[in-house]
């Protein structure tokens, strides 16, 4: 499905989009803090990060004239039994293509899927400061819950992280019992990728 003169796509990414996801990732490690990792990753060990996710939760990739753009995925926060309701949310975008809404329109998709899988709330970690992202959180409704200081060393220097969450669903008594991504539904998962892409 098109979107305007925007002219992007999105879909679950599979094991095979492993190459040209790394390629948009490295560059954020070695030219950035945005990402604390130091050495770039082989395919194969990304590969293996990704099957780590994939049909557990969404892990999403946004195509533009028939490659890979941006890409965005959903993970556990923390592994405890009683954190099983959260979910921490990445997105990374080629660095040609930022600025085209890709970022956001991953995330609404993800938090999407994610309610139907009924995770109640959603976290990310941001690098501080990152004007880019601080403004993508924020715009979504997001809240700020709290920096750690001086938490990452990268490139010669300490790092702040700002944590932001979202409650992406009621908080109920006796919450819903968590469902894998995989038993969401294709059709369920593209009608949400198709009503995001459409609202581009």
């Amino acid at each position: 499905m098109e979107t305007n003169a925007k002219n992007f796509t999105m879909r679950m990414a599979v094991m095979e989009d492993a190459p040209e996801i790394l390629a948009i990732y490295e560059p954020y490690i070695r030219k950035t803090t945005i990402t604390f990792e130091y050495e770039v990753p082989t395919v194969e060990a990304f590969r293996q990060r990704m099957a780590g996710i994939l049909g557990a939760y969404p892990y999403l990739v946004c195509e533009m004239d028939g490659k890979i753009a941006a890409y965005a995925y959903a993970h556990r926060f923390q592994e405890r039994a009683a954190y099983q309701w959260n979910a921490e949310l990445s997105v990374y975008v080629d660095e040609n293509c930022t600025g085209m809404g890709m970022g956001k329109a991953l995330y609404q998709a993800l938090i999407e899927i994610l309610k139907c899988q009924n995770v109640k709330n959603a976290y990310a970690l941001v690098t501080s400061p990152n004007e880019k992202s601080d403004a993508l959180h924020k715009s979504m409704g997001f809240t700020l819950e709290g920096v750690s200081h001086n938490t990452g060393y990268k490139m010669g220097k300490w790092l702040d992280v700002s944590s932001y969450v979202k409650a992406i669903g009621p908080h109920d008594p006796q919450p819903a019992e968590i469902i894998p991504c995989s038993a969401v539904g294709e059709e369920r998962i593209a009608g949400i990728l198709g009503r995001i892409q459409g609202k581009q």
